[in-house]
Order: C-alpha cells, then structure tokens, then sequence
C-alpha cells in the first residue's frame, strides 16, 4: 500500500477540484446574496447556469473529499459509495436552488422554470427572439424536459468520480490493471466538460429555430455521441477482462442507451419535436418515428466508438498478460 503517493493525490485532486469550482461556487454564493438582499435574483444579476454547476461543484468537493473515507468502508465498493453518496447531494442541493431561488425579469419566477428556457437559445437571445408555433414553450413548462437536464449532469459527476476514485484505488494499492481505461475515462469526461460548457455559453449557436445551422448540427451531434462514449467507458472500465458479453457489448449497450435518453429528453424538451440538422430524407422524422436517419447514426456512432475503445482496451489488457 503506497499511502505517500496517495496522500498526494488525494490532496492535489481536492485543490485541483476546489480551484475549478471556485466559479460556480460564486455564482451560487452570488445568487444566495441577491435572494438575501432583494428577494429575488435580477435578470441583469442572474450568472449564467448557476444550475447544474454549483450543485455539480459542491457535489464533486465533496465526493473527492470523502475518498479516504469510502475507500476505508469498502475498497471494492468505495466508489459506488462515493458516486451514490455524490448524486444524493447533487439532487439535494439542485432541488434546493430551484425551488427556493427567483429569477425577477417581467416577473418573478423560479430558477427551474427560468433555466427551462436556457435550454433553447442562448440567455443573452431568451428575451428577443420570435418563437416558432411548434416551439417547445406552447406547452408551457412541464418538469420533464430535465431529464436530459439530469441526465448529463449526472454523467459528468460520476465519471468524473470514476476518474477520482479509479486513481486513488490504483495508486494506493498498486493495481495497475484499469490504467488506460481510467485515461480514456479521463479524456472523454473532460472532452465533454468542456462541450457542456461551451453548450452553456453559447447553446451551440442555435437560434431556437427547429432546423439549426451545420456548425450547430456538427457540434449537437458530437455532444450526443460523447455523451453516450463518455458513459460507455465508464461501464467498460469496470468490465475489463471479462467475456465479450459485458467486457465490449454492455458498455456499447449502455453507450448506445444513454444516447437514446439523451435524444428522448430532448423530444420532451421540443414537446415532441427534435432540433433537424438539415433538410431531406436523412435530416427528417421516419414515419411514426421522431428520429431521422441522421439521429439514428449518431446513436449508432456512439455505440461503434465504445465497442472499438473497449474492444482495443481490452486487447492490450491481454496482450500484458
């Protein structure tokens, strides 16, 4: 048991993850000040997607935090543990700031209610755009447009916890046998960090319309396909060495689910609609399907991805041996 180099992870990835979440930290200090002060969070005051990134923030300080902690309980479950742990917290203080905290544009309205129309266009458009008879706010707001909302978050928590906890356990027994599975991990959870950040700033360049630009199609469609790679290898990194049936096709599976949610949220969010890539048979809704041909490749992208990552993965794992 190397407990130095483990020490010494454990504190550089709490700093690490202290010092990235500092922003969203603020935000929601910011917002809780504002709600304080005037009862309400001003529109001009209002700090782009305080949810999910604070909840996200406090829910990843804390769940690298207590990593000695878990790994003391269990050292085969501590991360099942820890990633249990994280998203309990995650929904708490998610549910907490959409419920109590007020967006004060025309009116007052909840931070749930509010967030639901970031998920269109980006906020600096929310209030002067003209909106489609289709559009997804005819119906009004319902609570289920956030299962994608949820789901990415989630995502990002647990594999980013993956890479955490995966590297705490390796370093500190010596087992090295998921190291390059815990790179790729690493890899992909911050390829899509950085997607939904970009995704938060400037909702990939969509205008609200339903049929979207080829820069905004281009950059939908690798955030779906990560979304569901990103997952994928998750599920992978724990099956490596095993038969085919979990080690390759249950995280392509998974992979291929996960983008599929991804895209049934999304028909929520458009009240039965999705965003179209372009225009013609492969851009359009096969009859009595929602999803085009193009949508349908793209889940089946996702799926090839995982299947040629952990089938590689596991080849070496073999090839050690």
């Amino acid at each position: 048991m190397n407990k130095k180099n483990f020490r010494r992870f454990y504190i550089f990835s709490l700093i690490g993850v202290v010092i990235v979440s500092a922003y969203p930290i603020y935000m929601g200090v910011k917002v809780i000040a504002e709600m304080v002060k005037n009862g309400a969070v001003p529109i001009e005051s209002y700090p782009k997607y305080v949810i999910p990134y604070t909840p996200i923030a406090i829910t990843l300080i804390l769940g690298v935090m207590l990593i000695p902690l878990f790994q003391r309980l269990s050292e085969k479950l501590s991360f099942l543990f820890g990633a249990v742990f994280s998203i309990g917290i995650f929904f708490v203080a998610e549910r907490l700031m959409e419920t109590k905290i007020l967006v004060l544009a025309q009116e007052a309205v909840f931070l749930e209610s509010w967030q639901m129309g970031l998920c269109y266009v980006p906020p600096e458009q929310f209030e002067t755009r003209t909106w489609e008879a289709v559009d997804v706010l005819l119906g009004g707001y319902s609570p289920a447009f956030k299962l994608h909302f949820y789901l990415i978050s989630v995502v990002l928590i647990i594999s980013l916890l993956n890479c955490f906890y995966g590297f705490a356990k390796m370093i500190r027994y010596e087992n090295y046998k998921r190291k390059k599975a815990l790179i790729l991990q690493s890899i992909t959870s911050l390829a899509f960090l950085g997607m939904c950040i970009w995704a938060c700033f400037t909702s990939f360049y969509r205008t609200g319309e339903l049929t979207v630009s080829a820069v905004s199609a281009v950059l939908m469609a690798v955030f779906f396909a990560l979304l569901g790679v990103t997952m994928g290898i998750l599920v992978g990194s724990f099956t490596l060495g095993k038969k085919s049936t979990l080690s390759i096709l249950l995280p392509t599976a998974i992979s291929v689910l996960t983008t599929l949610a991804m895209y049934i949220g999304e028909m929520i969010l458009l009240s039965g609609n999705l965003y179209r890539f372009g225009e013609g048979f492969f851009f359009n809704g096969l009859t009595g399907l929602v999803l085009a041909p193009a949508d349908l490749l793209i889940i089946l992208i996702s799926g090839v991805v995982t299947a040629f990552i952990c089938k590689t993965v596991n080849r070496s794992k073999s090839s050690v041996k």
